[in-house]
């Protein structure tokens, strides 16, 4: 019996010299499944809570109106935060000023806790 045992130490040493390191246990231990990624990648995306630009972006001008909706349009959404591009400063200040009417349209429109805040860009 020491022959098969010496036989398989032997054949052990030489795969270790050939592979350059032991055998592994299990092959499937350092794998990660995408599904284990795919909330994070949502939430840092923005898209988890299910809201994204193009619905924003589809229903602006019925939330803003006609003329507000010409100065100024969506251009992200993420984590509830909207961003709207204001294409003067003076349309800037005048929807600071609209500002608590136009989240109150805006919430009652795509959902109370899907937007917590607004922002604005000059662009």
């Amino acid at each position: 019996m020491k022959k098969p045992a010496r036989a398989s130490r032997i054949r052990e040493e030489i795969l270790r010299e050939w592979r350059g390191g032991d055998e592994v246990d299990d092959l499937n231990a350092g794998i990660h499944l995408a599904n284990q990624f795919v909330a994070a990648i949502l939430r840092a995306a923005g898209a988890e809570d299910g809201l994204n630009e193009n619905q924003v972006r589809a229903s602006w001008k019925e939330l803003a109106g006609d003329f507000i909706s010409r100065h100024s349009e969506p251009i992200s959404v993420k984590g509830g935060h909207l961003v709207l591009r204001v294409t003067q400063p003076a349309m800037r200040f005048h929807l600071e000023q609209m500002k608590p009417m136009l989240f109150t349209s805006i919430r009652s429109q795509l959902g109370e806790d899907r937007i917590k805040s607004i922002k604005f860009t000059l662009g």
